[in-house]
């Protein structure tokens, strides 16, 4: 189910003097199956584009077509678009609001008018694709649990909707990094089970490289680069220039490779441990 953006345009305050072009002239296909890494410094468009893609935002001009439907129309479904593309925004569990951790991913599935059947289904299926145990959970108060589980609930509430498209705003913001790679971790394996397209976005570089397919890099309300990670990364010069960075491993390998121990560009730890560990067997 491919997501197509055509040449969207999207003016915050139009026509006042706070007039301001947050994304321009964007267009961009993402294919069915692919998992994205979209990355920007703050005010590149980013988190604007991604509102467009379950129409929290209209664009200015443009459109966006999801699997042959331009959900930028009159008179479609507002419902069915959010049914097909879940959007979990940063610190999703400040968005949890019921008494127990079943309710709350129940929340969405009862408003679509399912049976009980259905929902029990649903909650139990998504609790397990973010790694929670349904029976030990299901009647726990989702306030009493670690950040990285109440922020695994939120995406299990999302996931309850049976999106065809998950897109991640910053999933791993504020979490200790056990939460984070726990987090990771299961995008990762919800990506694999599922078969989702996913849009992650993300400012760590060292996450973006270990995961995705394929980088998104905005800036300015434009895409300046898509591409491979691999490709993206050895281009440093203009994501400096845009104000980003290449992950610190790519950093660490380069300074080697000035001292005289040649490896190839890596992109990942494991990638950089794996090289060096040839090298050192092969001196």
């Amino acid at each position: 189910m491919p997501v197509e953006i055509k040449n969207l345009t999207h003016v915050y305050m139009k026509d006042t003097i706070f007039q301001h072009k947050a994304l321009n002239d964007v267009s961009l296909t993402i294919e069915d199956g692919e998992f994205i890494g979209l990355i920007g410094h703050t005010g590149s468009g980013k988190s604007t584009l991604i509102q467009h893609l379950n129409a929290l935002l209209k664009p200015s001009s443009g459109n966006i077509i999801i699997d042959g439907v331009d959900i930028t129309a009159k008179g479609v479904s507002l419902k069915k678009i959010r049914q097909t593309v879940g959007l979990v925004f940063q610190y999703p569990e400040h968005q949890l609001f019921e008494e127990t951790v079943y309710k709350d991913v129940a929340f969405g599935p009862q408003n679509l008018g399912l049976s009980r059947e259905e929902i029990d289904l649903r909650v139990k299926e998504s609790l397990m694709l973010v790694g929670l145990d349904y029976d030990a959970l299901k009647d726990v108060s989702p306030f009493e649990l670690s950040g990285g589980q109440k922020r695994r609930v939120a995406i299990a509430g999302v996931l309850a909707m049976k999106p065809k498209v998950l897109v991640l705003d910053e999933p791993t913001a504020g979490l200790d990094p056990k939460g984070r790679d726990e987090i990771l971790g299961e995008i990762r394996r919800l990506h694999e089970l599922q078969k989702l397209t996913v849009v992650l976005v993300s400012h760590s570089m060292e996450d973006i490289a270990n995961l995705v397919d394929r980088i998104i890099v905005m800036s300015k309300g434009k895409v300046v680069l898509t591409d491979t990670p691999r490709n993206v990364f050895m281009q440093a010069e203009v994501l400096k220039n845009i104000g980003l960075d290449v992950p610190q491993v790519t950093h660490l390998v380069n300074e080697l490779n000035k001292k005289g121990i040649k490896i190839k560009d890596c992109i990942s730890v494991d990638e950089a441990f794996n090289e060096l560990v040839k090298y050192l067997r092969s001196n």
